[in-house]
This record gives structure tokens, sequence and C-alpha cells, in this order.
């Protein structure tokens, strides 16, 4: 008999390149699709329709889409770095200083500082042009959170944008690997529709191994940033390559 699936459903991602990896739920997934393309020659001879087909190789891909930001399941799909750090760094946006009397300010986090990302004049709007010392009008100098201004800027308000390290939240640092290194996964993918006339019809996906092609991280205005993850699949050394599981015997 045949179903109806509705829906993204779930999907959970297990790194198989490494022993005893943490199944990874994507989180919030959107879309998941499937796509399986065989290569087919046809033969010809007096006629214009082929006398037979034959099914060559056959590509397998799929594409899912997240809402949900994972730095774990991102490393385990895709880049198979070996470890996260604890920490990182934030951005201060904006913090406001009124230029004192010489012309130099220290920022507010400017022990644990980390890079600086620009200065905005505030009454003007006008980004001050950075330099290595001795601003003219106009200009900034940095030096480890310590701001130096012509002392013609002496009592504007300068915006200053900057990093500085932090302990909370953790950082995952993507390193670029020798050639061949590929991460491998399995995706399971479970979704489920309750109709009143059949009851629930769990439907389920396994698919034994899956390497990484692609990911995106797409950022628009009014609108959440949903990654991307392309992938390939193929078969295991006993020649599995997926399991559906379907909800009734046919």
């Amino acid at each position: 008999m045949s179903f109806a699936a509705f829906g993204p459903g779930i999907i959970i991602v297990t790194r198989t390149d490494l022993a005893q990896q943490t199944p990874i739920n994507i989180g919030y997934a959107q879309s998941l699709s499937l796509d399986i393309a065989g290569e087919v020659k046809p033969l010809y001879g007096t006629y214009q329709f082929p006398l037979v087909q034959a099914r060559g190789t056959i590509k397998a891909s799929g594409k899912f889409v997240a809402a949900e930001i994972s730095g774990i399941a991102w490393n385990s799909f895709f880049y198979g770095q070996s470890s996260f750090s604890a920490g990182g760094f934030q951005w201060n946006i904006g913090e406001q200083h009124t230029i004192p009397a010489g012309g130099t300010l220290t920022v507010t986090n400017s022990t644990n500082y980390d890079d600086d990302l620009g200065v905005i004049f505030d009454a003007s709007r006008l980004p001050a042009q950075k330099t290595p010392s001795a601003p003219a009008a106009g200009y900034y100098a940095e030096s480890a959170g310590v701001y130096t201004f012509n002392t013609a800027q002496v009592g504007l308000v300068a915006d200053v944008t900057y990093t500085s390290t932090v302990t909370t939240g953790q950082s995952l640092l993507v390193t670029s690997q020798v050639i061949g290194t590929t991460p491998t996964f399995q995706l399971d993918y479970y979704t489920n529709l309750n109709r009143p006339a059949l009851g629930p019809t769990p439907f389920a996906v396994r698919v034994f191994a899956c390497v990484a092609a692609k990911h995106s991280l797409g950022f628009k205005l009014s609108d959440f940033m949903m990654p991307e993850f392309d992938f390939e699949f193929f078969s295991l050394p006993n020649l599995n390559v997926l399991q559906y599981v379907f909800p009734e015997i046919s």
C-alpha cells in the first residue's frame, strides 16, 4: 500500500571515519533531497528507437537545509577538524568614546583586546582612516587597544569597533588538511504523517556512507540564515548503499 510523507522530518548525522562518534541532530531541518541518477546508454540499430538500454554507473547525491547554527554538526558533516577550543572572540560594535585632551583613548576591553575593526566619527558618520603613527586630522593610529587621534579631533565622539577575546562559548578553527582527507558520515532520516484513516505512517531512510561536497552559508536581509549542505554517498565494502523503511508491507 502506498503512503504519504510530509514535512522536513528529522536528520541525524554520525561521523564514521572515527570510532564512537556522537550522533548529531543537524537542528530544525528544513528540507532533505536524495538524488540517485544512473547513466543510461542506448544501443541503436536501423530504427529510430533504441533496441536496448543498459544502465552503467550511478551518481548518488543529496542536499539538506537546516535552520540551526551548530558547530559540532558542521564539523561532523564537513570539516572533520580534530577538536574545538574554549572561548574565542566577540565583537564590540560602535563603542563610543569622547576623544580626550592629547588625542589618546583606551577601549573598554583593552585587557582582552584582539583586533581593530575601524572607527567612525559619530557626528559626521564618516570613517576615520588608519595610519601607523602620528595621525593627521581624520586619521587614527591603534596599538593593543589604545587609539590615537590628531589633536584637531579632541572633543569629538568616536565610535570604535573592535574584537576582544572571551572565555565563553567555543571556537572551531578550520585549518587546511592534506589532500585526500575525507570525513565520512552516516545519515539517518525520519518522518511521520499521522492521518485519521491510516494512523501513523513513519518513514525512515539510512544512508550508510556519505561524504560532504559543499557547505553554504547564506545571510539575507529580514530572513533567517539557513545553512545548506551538499553531499554524495557511496557503497560500504559489503555493497550496502542505503536502506528505506516503509510503514506498511506492500
